[in-house]
């Protein structure tokens, strides 16, 4: 086995030199063509790589774990994975090469880091095609913002990224996990009609009981709280961010009596709507 202070270190698909640009991009079959469609083991400490697979196939090795590489999908390799291709004869594809100054590392995109921190493999959907290709036609213009234009597609393919690991991390989720998130979206549907626990236990074919136990497992609240906090999240955009009156952003959420909405939105928030609405307005 190769010590790891043998795996080759690149800084770009095959290469040694220095990066040479905002980001790079190129086709498979330009680079892995020259190795006779084989890239050995490596790893770049200071770039993170996207493949996108357009026709062809190929044997991905990922810091050991062996993946099969098939049409329209999309890998994300992350600074430092060990990575190696043997790609079938005449594979057709694009290869983003992007340094760590444009990768998301941290601060208010620390969610995006984590998930940017694993390789991940998936099929690519409409949104990131439609990017790769922008960033492809971006890379091979010139012009004043053309850095600005890369980088700012390189954010939005990397989000768009995170949003197919999402995905299918939450297809193969535990059950309880896929009916918080199901709770999660009948309340965004349905919160305006003022729909309580028993309602959406129905709809999720389960009893109030059990939905209660899934809520205080997955949020340590009961299921009737979690269903307020939500809704007086969204009272709290209305408030903020639109010039309804009071009274009109609790009908919207379901409230017939605005004393009622006021009261539940004060022992949540700690203050009266048209105090916390009065904070956005200076």
């Amino acid at each position: 086995m190769v010590s790891p202070s043998q795996i080759p270190v690149f800084n770009l698909f095959g290469e040694t030199g220095a990066f040479p640009d905002i980001i790079h991009c190129e086709r498979i079959r330009d680079r892995a063509g020259l190795h006779d469609w084989t890239i050995s083991p490596h790893r770049h400490h200071e770039m993170a790589q996207v493949f996108y697979m357009r026709a062809g196939t190929a044997q991905v090795r990922v810091d050991g774990r062996q993946i099969a590489f098939d049409n329209g999908e999309i890998i994300f390799i992350p600074a430092g994975i060990v990575h190696g291709f043997a790609f079938s004869r005449g594979s057709e594809g694009l290869v983003l090469s992007f340094p760590l100054t444009v990768v998301p590392t941290g601060g208010s995109d620390a969610a995006l880091a984590r998930i940017l921190a694993r390789p991940h493999c998936a099929s690519a959907d409409p949104t990131a095609l439609c990017l790769m290709e922008q960033i492809a036609d971006a890379f091979s213009t010139t012009g004043t913002f053309r850095a600005n234009l890369l980088v700012a597609l390189s954010q939005a393919l990397f989000a768009a990224i995170a949003r197919l690991a999402e995905r299918q991390a939450a297809a193969t989720a535990p059950p309880e996990r896929r009916r918080m998130d199901d709770f999660g979206q009948l309340i965004a549907r349905h919160m305006a009609e003022g729909w309580g626990v028993a309602d959406y236990a129905s709809a999720l074919s389960v009893t109030a009981g059990h939905l209660n136990r899934i809520c205080r497992a997955a949020t340590g609240t009961s299921a009737g709280r979690h269903i307020e906090i939500a809704v007086m999240t969204e009272a709290s955009r209305l408030l903020a961010f639109t010039q309804l009156p009071v009274a009109e952003v609790g009908y919207r959420l379901g409230f017939d009596d605005p004393s009622y909405f006021s009261r539940r939105f004060r022992a949540l928030r700690g203050e009266a709507p048209s105090d916390y609405r009065r904070r956005f307005a200076t």
